[in-house]
């Protein structure tokens, strides 16, 4: 008989439902029984894409035995941490704590029933003892002892915890200087110490792309010469990441994760926010060194996007799983046999060739396409004309991707997250204005307007669509990258009724998230389900930090429309965070960017004309933008504009304002003027 995950709606839960645990959702109803039945809570926290989560599930959650133990000892609480990111945070945080390590996902954390204090915790945790794990079972029967025989070290346990959470507060609202404009020379140290010369990216395997940094660094590459170390460090990281299988060669998009240090070998869930940033990141890139493997990687992402990934609405789904058929990337993977008899003896040598089907199986007995080769390489060895090469490159991967489709296809989530799909509009509307793609647009345009119908309820926004049949109230990340987005889109096409909407979101987001004590922005609402800890974080994971990216966008809006209380926000944020700035800026990419747009105001261009002579304006100035740089072309009907826009006029002729801050130059008629003062401004 299925558990009360039955009713809802997160494929992630569903996905438990039918599991022998007495599993409940978070709920008040679910602490009060944990409360009154004084039995431990057993909080386990994952995602549908999440390949241990489904190890675990299948090992210890639908085995009757261990269910029987968590049933009698516990209360159990299930949760997907894309639901409830704040969940996820704080006992990730705790997790840490307690176990001195970072955490991850499946999460498995023990809390006491009265205060929700967690006492222990871990991550994926096996059905029997294993390089050097205890059995799940055994840890179930351990803990259970421990909090009936000695209550006293639980209460302690947890109050240690709960200190560890206030001292953190503490320290990130304390002692906070100013942040040292030499940061931003320190983020290049540490970005080249952390890098991998040979294989490109940071750290060792696991290997994640963290676009956060890579696009701070291709930020910063615009100020250096190729020769550069940093220029050559990001261009060596991408192209690595291009070619190798975190790539999917054939469909598009890219995996989570590499856990390898070559890029081969993925993990391979699709997961909405990753693809969403990368775009952005080599649609910039593009624009930084005109390298084509780049603009294939945003081309085919975009892709990707749009045949699989899209709602009916226009919004985006969540994330596609590893497994399918209960065997991590199957879906994904070849034979040199099946790939030769699908794209034909002429095409196969030179694919072959690039993608390492000439050379071992490189997972489980089976091929996962690599590039081994680029472009360039193929067409050198085989002696092929460009185009013609293209043709049959094409064609070869259009016929694996129509096989491939008729395989069984991994599970995909149907979450329409606020967020996530804030984050691909970004890289969307990057795209489109560096390639002049109005299909990229579009594409970006619907979404934001599904995010408008579906997530903006009452004058405030939801997690979620509503469409799901809950109503989850939105997080800081919800509202910072969704006001960005509209800032993103606005530069391509201007709409009066998208400004106003940007605003809304800023006021909302200043009022419900502000800390007006200290500065900077909380991660849930003044209003949201008090927890242990309301969390306001820094540093970027594995999206960026949403307190750096609220602050860029009232910076950017700030300047826009003249409000200095949106600029005065951000100089609080980075003054709130200064100390952790100075000390460690690689994690803190976003919160650099804002550092130097403080100390220097980035260059905006307003141009403003007839609609039909705005266009040969936006063609020939968008692509043409340095990332520190944007552009909005606004018609001269335009109407009910702030004031600082109102009073740039072109009085019949078309006219470009180039300001700085809140100081602008003598306005412009000349397009040719206006490219030689752009590009005379420094980066």
């Amino acid at each position: 008989m299925p558990n009360a995950l039955a009713q809802e709606s997160s494929p992630y839960l569903r996905q438990h439902a039918d599991n022998p645990v007495d599993w409940l959702p978070w709920s008040q109803q679910a602490l009060d029984l944990a409360r009154e039945q004084n039995r431990p809570i057993l909080l386990s926290i994952g995602y549908s894409a999440c390949h241990w989560c489904h190890v675990m599930a299948h090992e210890s959650f639908e085995d009757e035995a261990t269910a029987a133990l968590m049933n009698r000892h516990f209360v159990n609480i299930k949760v997907d941490r894309e639901e409830r990111p704040d969940i996820d945070r704080i006992y990730q945080v705790a997790h840490q704590l307690i176990a001195r390590r970072p955490g991850g996902w499946p999460l498995t954390m023990f809390l006491s029933p009265d205060d929700q204090l967690p006492f222990f915790g871990g991550t994926y945790f096996p059905d029997k003892p294993r390089h050097g794990m205890i059995a799940f079972a055994d840890l179930l029967e351990r803990i259970a002892t421990i909090y009936r025989d000695q209550p006293e070290k639980i209460r302690q346990q947890g109050q240690a915890i709960q200190q560890a959470l206030i001292e953190i507060e503490i320290g990130e609202n304390q002692n906070q200087r100013g942040a040292d404009i030499d940061a931003a020379n320190t983020f290049d140290a540490q970005l080249l110490a952390a890098h991998d010369s040979e294989f490109g990216g940071f750290g060792r395997a696991p290997k994640f792309p963290q676009p956060a940094i890579l696009l701070q660094a291709i930020n910063r590459a615009f100020r250096k010469t190729p020769e550069d170390p940093v220029y050559r460090a990001i261009d060596v990281s991408l192209r690595r990441i291009a070619l190798g299988g975190i790539q999917d060669h054939v469909g598009g998009g890219f995996y989570r994760y590499s856990v390898d240090e070559k890029w081969m070998i993925p993990h391979f869930e699709k997961m909405l926010y990753d693809n969403g940033q990368l775009l952005q990141v080599f649609a910039q890139a593009y624009r930084l060194t005109a390298d084509p493997l780049y603009r294939d990687a945003v081309d085919s992402t975009a892709g990707w996007l749009a045949r699989e990934m899209r709602s009916p609405s226009g919004a985006f789904y969540a994330a596609l799983d590893a497994d399918s058929e209960g065997v991590e990337g199957k879906f994904y993977l070849w034979s040199p046999d099946e790939v030769r008899t699908l794209i034909g003896a002429d095409a196969y040598e030179a694919f072959a060739w690039r993608f390492g089907l000439d050379q071992a199986a490189n997972f489980e007995g089976r091929w996962h396409l690599h590039g081994y080769r680029d472009r360039q390489q193929v067409i050198d060895r085989f002696g092929l004309d460009g185009d013609a090469y293209d043709s049959q490159h094409e064609q070869a991967r259009r016929q694996l991707l129509a096989a491939r489709e008729r395989r069984m296809r991994p599970g995909l989530d149907d979450k329409v997250l606020t967020s996530w799909n804030a984050l691909v509009i970004r890289g969307l509307a990057t795209a489109a204005r560096v390639f002049m793609r109005d299909d990229y647009y579009d594409l970006a345009r619907r979404c934001l307007q599904a995010m408008q119908g579906e997530c903006w309820r009452d004058g405030r926004l939801l997690a979620q669509s509503a469409s799901s049949g809950k109503r989850l109230p939105a997080y800081l990340d919800d509202y910072a990258h969704l006001l960005q987005a509209c800032l993103d889109c606005l530069q391509y096409e201007w709409q009066d009724a998208l400004l106003d909407f940007a605003i809304r979101l800023a006021d909302k987001l200043q009022e419900l998230f502000e800390d007006r004590d200290y500065g900077g922005f909380f991660f849930t609402a003044i209003d949201h389900e008090k927890l242990i800890q309301r969390p306001k974080s820094w540093p970027d994971e594995a999206m960026p930090s949403g307190n750096a990216v609220a602050a860029l966008a009232l910076l950017h809006l700030g300047l826009l429309v003249g409000n200095r209380a949106y600029t005065q926000s951000a100089e609080r944020a980075l003054q709130s965070v200064a100390d952790n700035v100075n000390q460690a800026p690689l994690h803190a990419a976003g919160f650099v960017a804002l550092l130097e747009a403080v100390n220097r105001p980035p260059t905006q261009l307003i141009v403003r004309g007839e609609p039909d002579a705005l266009a040969p304006w936006r063609a020939r100035i968008l692509p043409r933008l340095q990332p520190q740089q944007t552009a909005f072309f606004i018609p001269s009907n335009a109407g009910d504009l702030p004031e600082e826009i109102a009073q740039k006029h072109s009085k019949g002729a078309t006219t470009a304002w180039i300001c700085e801050g809140f100081s602008c130059r003598a306005p412009l008629q000349d397009i040719y003027a206006v490219l030689a003062a752009l590009e005379s401004v420094d980066p």
